[in-house]
């Protein structure tokens, strides 16, 4: 099972990723992630990486694709693997396609734009404990207080409307133009191109996830 999910930030890919991943024992895989990796084994590929990243610098779709190769080559990608934040761009996902890396589904999670200001706008959090709340579906017992310390509960900065919003056109500019791409991938008629399946998140967990799953039947 090789696949990548996609869909805006709010859309609950991170929580449905966590089932298929334990459903198919396959590891979920983050480009951030490979790069520490790479960086503190001294590869090659983080060396180079590294001297980019220290000079302020975006690290290459070259370099990317090489890490990522290079991931898949561990044994525990044998039953497959889960792409997390990647490919983020159409160079990156081109990239891809030519140098071979086979994947089996694209999953579009799809969420209105105004639902998902909702999801996130409405977070609560208590900052000592962590513990968080949601104005709509998960609020405190009095309004703006931590149930167990009675303390005030914050917005994040990431969580505040105004930020939503722009992580919002962010991905459409950048991160919307793969669906695109995968969608008409899969419309060709290329036998490499992997399913185009694109589902609703919106409902409970485990509705969402029952539709996660028959999607990758």
């Amino acid at each position: 099972m090789r696949l990548i999910l996609l869909g805006p930030p709010g859309a609950g890919k991170g929580t449905q990723a966590n089932f298929v991943r334990e459903h198919f024992l396959i590891p979920q895989i983050s480009t951030g992630d490979m790069l520490r990796a790479a960086i503190k084994a001294g590869t090659p590929v983080g060396i180079a990486a590294k001297k980019v990243m220290d000079a302020g610098q975006l690290v290459s779709d070259d370099i990317i694709v090489k890490l990522v190769k290079e991931r898949l080559r561990e044994p525990d990608c044998k039953k497959g693997y889960l792409f997390d934040g990647f490919p983020r761009t159409i160079p990156q996902a081109e990239a891809m396609r030519e140098s071979g890396v086979d994947l089996d589904f694209i999953v579009e999670v799809e969420v209105d734009k105004e639902e998902i200001i909702q999801r996130l706008s409405g977070r609560r959090v208590h900052p000592a404990s962590g513990r968080n709340y949601h104005l709509r579906f998960n609020p405190p017992r009095v309004p703006g207080r931590d149930d167990v310390t009675g303390e005030p509960l914050v917005q994040r900065d990431d969580d505040k409307e105004e930020t939503v919003r722009k992580r919002l056109d962010i991905y459409q500019q950048q991160t919307r133009p793969l669906i695109d791409y995968y969608s008409k991938w899969a419309a060709e008629g290329d036998t490499r191109a992997p399913r185009y399946q694109k589902i609703s998140g919106v409902g409970s967990v485990a509705e969402i996830r029952e539709r996660v799953f028959a999607a990758l039947k």
